[in-house]
């Protein structure tokens, strides 16, 4: 039985993440063009500030013509500014508690996990992606991929909306077990982890060719150590992922494998994501080399969401 008025709930707190995704990447891009003035000038304020005391504080403060001290100026000047990047990141946090609450309302709505069909699969990877990126902001303080991860998000999520959307409904036979919840979580896990790490090498291919941004964006090593570090996090989750979809496949199907178009593919994205992990390991591969081989490997994950379920007909068809 559906719950109307809950998964019409969650239809308007998906809106409201989206329009919080809008405003936080305009801040993010807003950081990203005229933030590095007033970190700079924060910087440089210190600095002011034990030049003009000098030595044994006996030298006057520089005054203005108006009669105010340059550094007070400077301390005013930077309270009036918008601090663009703080910003930012609190309409991100509040897009993703929305973004959050739409898939739990939608999941109580259906009695179900909110992941049973291709619009409720692309919504739990756009919150995988954000919550990826959250988690590396708290930790590595990485605000320059913002406007990159509120992007994605839009874009993501207004396909979803605009062109997969689907009511609320019961799963189909096929996905009535417990394997849901583990199988497809991990895949969701492990493909929202996989976009960050996509789009800091495409960033890291755009930086080493010199497009720094004035500094705004970090060096072409930071991009591809980041790149690096989550994809060494997503692959194991993913590999996860594979084998419990066989296990499931043996107790729906009576295989392990069924050269499936998705099986298929799952495992051509596994191999190439290994390719690019060993290539690093045991060759030493860093810079462009490795991050074209990254991209591939995020190419093949897309096409095995994408093209499969729409260019081909197999056992999981009804995704």
């Amino acid at each position: 039985m559906v719950d109307t008025e809950l998964a019409n709930l969650s239809n308007q707190l998906m809106l409201g993440a989206v329009l919080m995704y809008v405003v936080a990447m305009f801040g993010y891009a807003a950081d990203l063009a005229f933030g590095h003035r007033r970190r700079a000038a924060a910087e440089q304020a210190p600095a002011k500030a034990k030049v003009l005391v000098g030595a044994g504080g006996s030298e006057p403060e520089a005054v203005t013509p108006g009669g105010a001290a340059d550094t007070g100026d400077d301390e005013a000047s930077l309270r009036r500014e918008v601090d663009w990047r703080r910003f930012g990141v609190l309409l991100s946090v509040l897009g993703w508690g929305l973004h959050l609450g739409a898939l739990v309302t939608r999941g109580v709505a259906a009695e179900r996990w909110p992941w049973g069909n291709m619009y409720e699969f692309m919504v739990a990877i756009t919150f995988a992606a954000v919550t990826a990126y959250l988690v590396l902001l708290f930790r590595q303080r990485i605000e320059f991929l913002g406007a990159f991860v509120m992007l994605f998000a839009v874009v993501s999520l207004g396909i979803a909306t605009l062109w997969l959307y689907t009511d609320v409904g019961p799963l189909v036979p096929a996905l009535k077990s417990y394997w849901i919840a583990i199988h497809v979580t991990a895949a969701i896990i492990a493909t929202g982890a996989f976009t960050v790490a996509g789009l800091s090498t495409i960033l890291y291919l755009v930086t080493s060719r010199g497009v720094t941004g004035n500094g705004r964006l970090p060096a072409p090593e930071t991009l591809d150590r980041l790149a690096h570090r989550v994809t060494m996090f997503s692959f194991p989750i993913w590999t996860f992922a594979i084998i419990a979809g066989a296990i499931w496949a043996d107790e729906a199907w009576g295989r392990y494998w069924n050269w499936d178009p998705k099986e298929i593919w799952s495992f051509v994205t596994w191999v190439v994501y290994a390719g690019y992990l060993h290539a690093r390991a045991t060759a030493g591969w860093k810079g462009r080399k490795a991050a074209i081989v990254s991209l591939v490997a995020y190419g093949c994950l897309l096409f095995n969401f994408f093209g499969v379920n729409y260019m081909f007909s197999g056992l999981h068809s009804y995704a």
